[in-house]
């Protein structure tokens, strides 16, 4: 049986990639795009799906309960998948109010919307709220430690991880309270194509190619465990399709790395294809390596942001387990992709850029 699907986010990092991973695989079903297109939500990441059959884009914020209701009720959708959120650390700490605003008044929004569409009449319509979070909400830890695991104790320590905890408590809040047929994911740093370029590795990419520095926190020494888009959006198909209702369920990449190693490989990942392919000098006459040098020149070290957690990791043993997930990419072969994808999709984000 078809689906109908609306997506919040979807002109996002992660929403776009998603959108393009569900037409693949499920061709058969509707799909509803909804973004406010915010200085994150680009367009034109939906672009090549604008026109098909089975295909709507909506303009609309997630905050208006009204339109968010209007829109489930036009398209009669059975499956909601919520990537809309405000993300970047450093934006909530100089500016927390948005992040609260879409983060926690914003699900909230859409959980009413989804109940009075789903649960309003004598008899509940089948339906799925799949609501997309952060390994963040669960705070830092230690270098010894073992990764975040579904069970684990909030302890977020930025606005914007504090905001992502919130949200993921409404959700919960609403299968106990309401009924409302939930499931959540907490995922570890994605990476990939369409990553918006405030981003440490789409940041770092397109600086070299510029001939900019390359801003590393602190020493470096930060961990993350990195996990490549695609194989993030893998694994919201698979709580999705096979997941418990009202489970929560960890998606990591099994791929910890520090800041600095990870700038490092992009360097020299880079200098790789630069020694390789001559027009690139041509087409990045700025970039170091037109001029004989290597990208590792521009690395420099920056004072540490505020509250900035020492490091994440992912226990994903659980879907592991039971949904029989695992990520298809390393940290290298996802790397070489994305930096494959970029080269090729100079005109996506130039128009992006600051400076």
């Amino acid at each position: 049986m078809a689906r109908s699907l609306l997506v919040t986010g979807a002109a996002g990092f992660i929403g776009a990639n998603f959108v393009h991973h569900w037409r693949a695989q499920h061709p058969e079903d509707r799909i509803v795009a909804y973004d406010a297109l915010t200085y994150a939500g680009n367009r034109a990441n939906l672009e090549a799906l604008e026109g098909t059959e089975g295909f709507t884009f909506v303009h609309a914020d997630i905050c208006d309960q009204d339109a968010v209701f209007a829109c489930l009720q036009a398209h009669d959708v059975d499956t909601l998948v919520h990537f809309a959120a405000e993300s970047h650390v450093d934006r909530s700490i100089t500016g927390p109010d948005a992040f609260i605003e879409t983060n926690v008044v914003g699900t909230h929004s859409l959980l009413k919307a989804a109940r009075d569409h789903w649960l309003a009449g004598d008899e509940p319509r089948p339906h799925r709220f799949h609501h997309v979070s952060t390994d963040e909400v669960y705070g830092s830890l230690a270098a010894d430690a073992p990764g975040f695991y579904e069970e684990q104790k909030y302890e977020p320590n930025s606005p914007y991880s504090a905001s992502k905890a919130a949200s993921d408590h409404l959700v919960r809040a609403y299968l106990h309270t309401y009924g409302l047929q939930v499931s959540t994911s907490n995922c570890s740093n994605n990476y990939g194509p369409y990553h918006f370029p405030e981003k440490l590795i789409p940041l770092c990419l397109t600086n070299i190619l510029r001939g900019l520095p390359l801003p590393v926190y602190g020493d470096g020494s930060n961990i993350r465990d990195w996990l490549y888009v695609a194989d993030h959006c893998r694994g919201i198909e698979k709580v999705i399709l096979d997941g418990v209702v009202g489970e929560t369920y960890n998606i990591g990449g099994n791929n910890e790395w520090n800041n600095l190693d990870i700038v490092q490989l992009l360097c020299d990942q880079l200098d790789a294809r630069f020694a390789a392919d001559p027009s690139l000098s041509v087409r990045f006459p700025d970039a170091p390596q037109a001029s004989g040098k290597s990208a590792r020149d521009l690395i420099a070290f920056v004072e540490d942001r505020a509250g900035h957690d020492w490091r994440y990791a992912i226990d994903a043993s659980k879907i592991n387990g039971e949904l029989g997930y695992s990520p298809a990419e390393t940290f290298e072969t996802g790397l070489a992709k994305t930096l494959d994808w970029y080269l090729s999709n100079e005109s996506w984000w130039r128009p992006l850029l600051k400076n």
